[in-house]
């Protein structure tokens, strides 16, 4: 079992910037790919980011692409997606997600294994 436990979330102004963190825990976890999911009301739960622990790889959806940065503290078994330059059109529910055994780049909510439970990010005008 692989456990997940998002942190980081809250309110923040236009412009502004906040990090999330996603501490995991269980076996075999350097071998994951992990990922940050957004899911806003009434919509899809989306792919935002993700980083490959085996070889350092990142990628990241377009939207967010020169504001955000996925990294790793592989010591620590944790993710951080510092989130720069936030707009409103950012505000949702942001999950980190763990894939294994799939090959790069994992983009979609099937490839992922275990999931945390979320943590509301809210971005004001």
């Amino acid at each position: 079992q692989v456990q997940l436990v998002e942190s980081g979330g809250g309110l923040v102004q236009a412009g502004g910037s906040l990090r999330l963190s996603c501490a995991a825990s269980g076996r075999t976890f350097r071998s994951y790919t992990m990922g940050w999911f957004r899911q806003a009301p009434g919509k899809e739960r989306d792919f935002v980011a993700a980083i490959s622990w085996s070889g350092g790889n990142t990628y990241y959806v377009d939207s967010v692409k020169g504001r955000f940065t996925i990294s790793r503290d592989t010591a620590k078994n944790t993710v951080f997606l510092q989130m720069n330059s936030l707009k409103p059109e950012d505000t949702a529910v942001y999950y980190c997600a763990a894939s294994y055994g799939r090959s790069w780049p994992n983009l979609k909510r099937y490839e992922y294994d275990y999931w945390g439970q979320g943590t509301q990010v809210t971005v004001s005008s």
